[in-house]
This record gives C-alpha cells, sequence and structure tokens, in this order.
C-alpha cells in the first residue's frame, strides 16, 4: 500500500443482545471512525464473521440464554486474526481467567466508560498489528533461511535436505562440517525452522569470533563483579535459547577449559554462570559447526575425545561447491533474483559463457564466494542480461570458448565449444563419485544409457583405462579435485 492512501479503518463486530446499547454503542464507535457491523446472538455473530473480515470483537459475555464464549472460540478455532475483547456486568476472578485461557485479549467490566473502551480497543489492535508483523517477519525467515531457500538438485543435497527433515524435531545434538563457505549457517537455521521449537527463539554464537574468557560470559553469562567491568548480570546464550535452538559455530576452536564445560552442558543441560553459584537448566537443542577435521585434532590433543564422541551423535557433511558444479546455474540464478528483489533491480539471467566460467571457477570461498560474486554482478551490471564483463576477472578468465585435445592440442569445432558446458558437467561429477556411472547417472538425474550415450559423444573415457580425455582449454578441472 501506497503510503498516500488513506488507512483502512479497523473493522469491529460488536455483539450484544442488549439493543439499545448495542445501537447506540454502534454509533458511537462509528463517529470514532471503526467500520462496525452487529450482532445480538451467536448465530447472527458467527454468520458476519464468516461473511466477512474483522480486526476485533466485541463480545458480551452474556447474551439472553447463549454464552459469548462460543464467539469467542468460534474466532480463536476459524479467525485467529480476529482480536476478542469480552464486555460484561458480573465479572469475577474465575471469569476473568476462563476469558483469557480461551485467548480473550481483554474483560471490560460494564458499565463501560467511554475512555476505556477505546484504550482498549486501542491495545488491543496495537498487540495484533505486532503479532501480525512477527508472522509476516517468522515468514520472511522461514522464506530465507528455511529448507526451501536452501538449492540444489545435487545428489549429496538431497541427502542433507532429507536428514534435515528425518532429525527436525529430535534433541539429537547435530555437528555440521564443510569447508567455509558450504551454507553451514543455513543448514542450522533449517533444522530449527523444521523442528517444534521454530517459534522459540534461534540463537547463533561464533565461537571463533570471541577472546576465551568473553565466550564464556557469551554463552554461560556472568553476574556483578564476576570480572573487571562486569557492572550488572549478564544472561548467557544457552539461557536465551531456552526452549528453543543454540547453534556453536566454529566449536573447533573452543580452549580446553571452555570444551570441558561445554561437555557438561551438553550432557546434562545444566550450568552456572561466570562468577555465579546458581545452577540453571535448559532445555536447548544444540547444534555445532565446523570447518576443521575434528578427528585429528582429536588425535593431535587439541580436542577432548569425550567431547567430540558427544556432539558428533548426528553428522551433516556438506559437499564444497566444486563437488556440486551442476547445482551452480541454479544458485546464481537464485541469488540473483533476490539481489533484483531487494535492489529493484531488472535482469532476466546470464549469458551462457557466464555460466560457464561460474561453473569452471574452483570457488575457494565456496557459496558464499558465489553469493558474493553474483551480487557485485547484479550491482554494477549495465544490460538486462549479466556476462563475462560482469564477473570479476579472476572468475571471467575461467571461461572457454574451444576445446582442446591433450594429447594433440589441435583446436575443436564451434559444436564443441557449445558442448563445453555440459561435458564439464558431467566431467566434475564423474571425478567426484570415482567415475561410478550408476552413481553420477543418479546425481545427473539421467538414466544410465543416456550417460553412456553422453559420455561416448563427448569423449569421455574412464582415466584408468584407455582413450584420451578432453579438457577445456585452461580449465583447471584437469588438476584433481581436493576434498
Amino acid at each position: 500500500m501506497k503510503s498516500n492512501e488513506p488507512k483502512k479503518p479497523a473493522s469491529i463486530l460488536l455483539v450484544d443482545d442488549d439493543q439499545h446499547l448495542l445501537q447506540t454503542m454502534g454509533a458511537w464507535l462509528g463517529d470514532q471512525g471503526y467500520s462496525v457491523q452487529l450482532s445480538q446472538d451467536v448465530s447472527s455473530a458467527t454468520t458476519l464473521l464468516d461473511a466477512d473480515t474483522f480486526d476485533l470483537a466485541l463480545v458480551d459475555l452474556r447474551l439472553g440464554s447463549e454464552d459469548g464464549m462460543d464467539v469467542l472460540r468460534h474466532c480463536r478455532k476459524h479467525y485467529p486474526h480476529v482480536v476478542v475483547v469480552l464486555m460484561t456486568g458480573y465479572a469475577t476472578v474465575d471469569t476473568s481467567v476462563e476469558a483469557i485461557r480461551e485467548g480473550a485479549f481483554d474483560l471490560l467490566t460494564k458499565p463501560l466508560i467511554d475512555d476505556e473502551i477505546l484504550v482498549a480497543i486501542d491495545r488491543a489492535l496495537s498487540q495484533q498489528q505486532v503479532i501480525e508483523e512477527n508472522e509476516q517477519l517468522k515468514c520472511q525467515l522461514d522464506k530465507r533461511f528455511g529448507r526451501n531457500s536452501i538449492v540444489g538438485n545435487d545428489f549429496r543435497m538431497q541427502k542433507t535436505f532429507d536428514m534435515v527433515d528425518n532429525i527436525a524435531d529430535t534433541k539429537a545434538t547435530v555437528l555440521i562440517t564443510g569447508e567455509s563457505g558450504t551454507g553451514k549457517s543455513l543448514i542450522a537455521r533449517a533444522i530449527h525452522q523444521r523442528s517444534n521449537r521454530r517459534k522459540a527463539p534461534f540463537v547463533e554464537v561464533a565461537c571463533g569470533a570471541l577472546p576465551d574468557n568473553l565466550l564464556e560470559s557469551e554463552l554461560f553469562g556472568h553476574v556483578a563483579g564476576a570480572f573487571t567491568g562486569a557492572n550488572t548480570n549478564k544472561i548467557g546464550k544457552f539461557k536465551q535459547a531456552d526452549g528453543g535452538t543454540i547453534f556453536l559455530d566454529e566449536i573447533g576452536t573452543a580452549s580446553p577449559g571452555l570444551q570441558v564445560k561445554l561437555l557438561r552442558v551438553l550432557q546434562e543441560l545444566e550450568f552456572e554462570q561466570l562468577g555465579g553459584t546458581e545452577t540453571f537448566k535448559v532445555n536447548t537443542r544444540i547444534v555445532l559447526a565446523t570447518n576443521e577435521d575434528l578427528a585429528e585434532a582429536v588425535n593431535s590433543g587439541r580436542f577432548r575425545q569425550d567431547l567430540y564422541y558427544r556432539i558428533n551423535v548426528i553428522n551433516i557433511e556438506l559437499p564444497s561447491l566444486r563437488q556440486r558444479v551442476s547445482d551452480i546455474p541454479m544458485l546464481a540464478q537464485h541469488f540473483m533474483e533476490r539481489v533484483c528483489e531487494e535492489e529493484s533491480k531488472q535482469i532476466q539471467g546470464f549469458e551462457p559463457a557466464a555460466i560457464q566460467a561460474l561453473q569452471e571457477y574452483e570457488w575457494p570461498g565456496n557459496v558464499r564466494e558465489l553469493q558474493n560474486v553474483v551480487e557485485r554482478a547484479v550491482l554494477l551490471g549495465k544490460g538486462p542480461v549479466l556476462g563475462l564483463q560482469d564477473l570479476p576477472a579472476h572468475v571471467a578468465s575461467c571461461s572457454s570458448s574451444t576445446l582442446t585435445i591433450r594429447s594433440t592440442g589441435t583446436p575443436q569445432t564451434l559444436k564443441d565449444a557449445l558442448e563445453g558446458p555440459e561435458r564439464q558437467i558431467i566431467l566434475q561429477s564423474l571425478r567426484d563419485n570415482n567415475w561410478n556411472r550408476n552413481v553420477t547417472a543418479e546425481q545427473l538425474g539421467i538414466n544410465r544409457t543416456t550417460l553412456y550415450k553422453k559420455m561416448k559423444k563427448l569423449g569421455l573415457e574412464d582415466p584408468r583405462g584407455t582413450g584420451t580425455e578432453l579438457i577445456p582449454a585452461g580449465s583447471r578441472l584437469g588438476s584433481p579435485v581436493s576434498n
């Protein structure tokens, strides 16, 4: 809605069996700028609710022989966005408790005072606006960080998605491993968003970003006087995440002393604040991540073996971007569309040469680096389609328009050049799968016979046998792919 358009008046359903009060109060609310519809009983109230949209319902508890609570229950069941304020001339403590328990926002006592009614309506509508804004923010979070926001058709990613769905509602500790930039934080958020804890907090802590003493305070909190500068009590992240999920990134950087305290929290879900004696117990789901080889860290004595076994209950290992080359066009398009939406840019897509360059680059920074490259291209691009000229030089230089035979160096035809991107995807997948054709065909979404035909057509043969392997000129894919 444009800012210069008049704001639509709040719509109120007024329900009371007193005809005189109903008419006079309805007229008065109309004079206050509200859109008002009137009802004298439960049946007509539910009919109006079913036929129109209301922001708030003012409902008398006693409607002749009927109960206004029935209108409240109808709203809660079918129209939870409608705020219900009850009115009664016979209020008791038990009545108030029951009304609130059933979902009423407030209970007003008759005779009603004009200012009291207006304040109650204003509070109720303001509260509803906050709830709606929170729901919108949660929807945006789910869109950006939920399971559907993680793009990838690669079979490894599909297995990851299945695992996220399978473990989301469990209490088991999850360890996410993978190179920097592979999306470990997104997977952690997706686990939270898919779980029954989604309405509770998701708290992320970058363990490698803080010194050891500050990290302990950040995680567990501290009491006033615990150390120099601790002038007040502080609630730690574990307490903030109570009922929800805490994500401990870069867990491999934790000091030996902190590892001991983390082990206790993981085993018993209880801890003391720094400098305090009170024991806190929390119901917090713990997800951890690292780009280090923790097994090697255990062997070298840098990481506690018992802690490693405790956190490695469920392991999700994310592939590097160079291991899922076939996902790059989809990821690039996804990031492009997101930036276009945020920056109001009109870009249709990528030129084939740009996609080829993106697929041939090694991406040491993985998906995060790809996202940054695409964002830069969108922001600086001049035309409706992004080309090589919009990519950083070190990425654009990876594009090759011709193929050469390794043994002879003879230039290939234009047909070969156009087949380059397809060949690169198949070649990369074969190498990632150690030339297992069954797994490669499954990963690429084609049947095994089609893969054989394409390999023969593109001159791809298992290097462990005989034959000449074609590679793009200047391509880095001729080198072994590091894991």
